[in-house]
């Protein structure tokens, strides 16, 4: 197990990044206090959520209906009040 500071993080993180992916876990220390252990391992154990249908989301809040670069330009003169 490796150790290394915020500043470490901050300013040498090719290094930590080596130790990551050589599965080392590391403990991160600030003014000698132990504040966060990270390990490689705790990312690939989880997969990522999926993520939501945003085109799906679109189409039921605004039923298909886009507007062109000309209605959003006409549109922001009115709320303007621009020529």
């Amino acid at each position: 197990m490796k150790t290394a500071t915020v500043r470490d993080l901050r300013y040498d993180f090719p290094k930590i990044e080596a130790w990551l992916a050589g599965g080392e876990e590391i403990l991160i220390t600030k003014h000698s206090k132990l504040i966060a252990r990270i390990s490689s391992e705790a990312a690939a154990d989880k997969p990522m959520p999926p993520l939501p249908d945003f085109l799906a989301r679109a189409k039921k809040t605004w039923n298909g209906r886009f507007f062109t670069q000309e209605e959003v330009d006409e549109m922001r003169a009115f709320e303007t009040g621009e020529p």
